[in-house]
This record gives C-alpha cells, structure tokens and sequence, in this order.
C-alpha cells in the first residue's frame, strides 16, 4: 500500500457511504473506519462531515496504537478512541462502524439487549446483540470515547462471547456498534442490527413475552451460513 494509504482511505469512504445509503445514518451521525494492521493504522471519516459525503480525499489517517493523525488535513471522528480501542481489544476485526439506527438505537437506550426471536437472527448473531453496562462518571469525564470502547472490548474479554460469533454490540444509552473483516463488513452488519432490531420491537409489541429462539433452530441457522459446517452461498 502506497504511504498515502490510498486504497485505505478508499475502502473506508465507501464503507461510510454504504452507512448512508442503507438509512442507517443521519447527516454526520455515524461512522466507519478501516484498519491496516500491517501498517498500525486506520482510516476513518473527518468529524462532522455526512456520511453520505465523504470522500477518500477526506479520511484521516490515524495510528491504531497511540491515535496520532499520520495522513490527512481534518480533525478525524470524535469517536477514534472508541474505534481504536475495538482494534486493540479485539484481535480479529478489520473494520468498525458505528451508527445511531432507529431501532438498534431505542434497544440500547433501553439499555436491553436484543433479543433473538427468529431465524432472520440467527442467520447473523449467534444469541442476542449485547448490551455494555453503563458508563461510570469518572469513565465519561475522563476519557470518554476510549472507555466506550473499553466497555464493548470487556464483554469479550473473558470468553463468554466471540466477537466473529457476536460482530456487534450496543452501548448503552448510546447505539450501535458493528465490526467485521473490513468495513464494509462492518457496515453491512450495522444493517443487520438494525434489521433484527425492528423486528424484535415489533414481534414483542404484537406477542409480548415472547421467548427466545429454540436453541437447535438457533444453531441450524447461524451454522449454516457460519463456520466449519457452513453450506450457504457459493464456495
């Protein structure tokens, strides 16, 4: 890759752009990045420019290890920790995106995690999108974008979820955030929240009480499309 982290930059505005054209933002409510950890370095939309705008020229270009600016003129996002803190914590992923979706948001403010229900779930998550635990006072005094982040990274820590198995997580209060290999991968999971989130709020509002998912309905349909086992789609 070119020092000007050229084909970065490129896949991160488009990840950016797939945000808004999915719906999923409003004007600059939102963000994606994607990282090189070859380089150490992730390319993430300016502050406050709209998604649905940004353009590679406009990424900013910032060290996953200590958030220096490394390429670009603008101030980039304001939640760079946060996105930076996901890369440090969780090994595996490859792009971030974060957005304050209709439904997937009303679900974190509820501070509830969505619940899952049905097979159109299942086929993404394996068990219910999580929710973090609320922020303390002196977490958002201090540093507030870095410890949302820590907050998402301390559900995986202790092996209870797998990040590939659980690419999201909503922050309570606040909204949605989704991972993946790239960010592409990262905004398509954002729609995929949001999609599961409607339908959760909308299957408790018509059967209220309704239970989860059987486990091996559960388990047929994540492990079909994920995993060793996996048989949908081309090879």
């Amino acid at each position: 890759m070119s020092d000007d982290h050229s084909e970065l930059r490129a896949a991160s505005a488009l990840a950016n752009n797939m945000l808004a054209d999915a719906g999923l933002v409003l004007h600059a409510f939102g963000n994606a990045s994607q990282a090189d950890r070859e380089a150490g370095v992730l390319a993430i939309k300016p502050s406050g420019i709209p998604c649905a705008e940004v353009t590679a020229d406009d990424m900013v270009v910032v060290s996953i290890e200590v958030g220096d600016v490394v390429w670009g003129d603008k101030r980039p996002s304001a939640d760079t920790p946060t996105h930076r803190a996901i890369y440090l914590g969780l090994g595996s992923v490859g792009g971030v995106a974060h957005t304050h979706s209709f439904y997937a948001t009303a679900w974190a403010q509820a501070l509830e995690p969505i619940p899952c229900l049905g097979t159109t779930h299942a086929d993404h998550f394996r068990g219910p999108v999580p929710v973090t635990r609320p922020l303390t006072p002196d977490e958002v005094e201090d540093e507030y974008e870095a410890s949302t982040g820590t907050v998402i990274v301390e559900m995986y820590g202790h092996g209870a979820l797998d990040p590939e198995e659980a690419p999201a997580a909503l922050v309570a209060s606040h909204g949605p955030f989704t991972w993946g290999g790239d960010a592409a991968a990262a905004a398509a999971n954002a729609a995929a929240v949001e999609l599961v989130a409607g339908l959760a709020a909308q299957t408790l509002a018509i059967a209220p009480g309704r239970p989860p998912i059987a486990s091996h309905l559960l388990e047929r349909h994540f492990t079909r499309k994920h995993g060793p086992r996996a048989y949908y789609g081309q090879s």
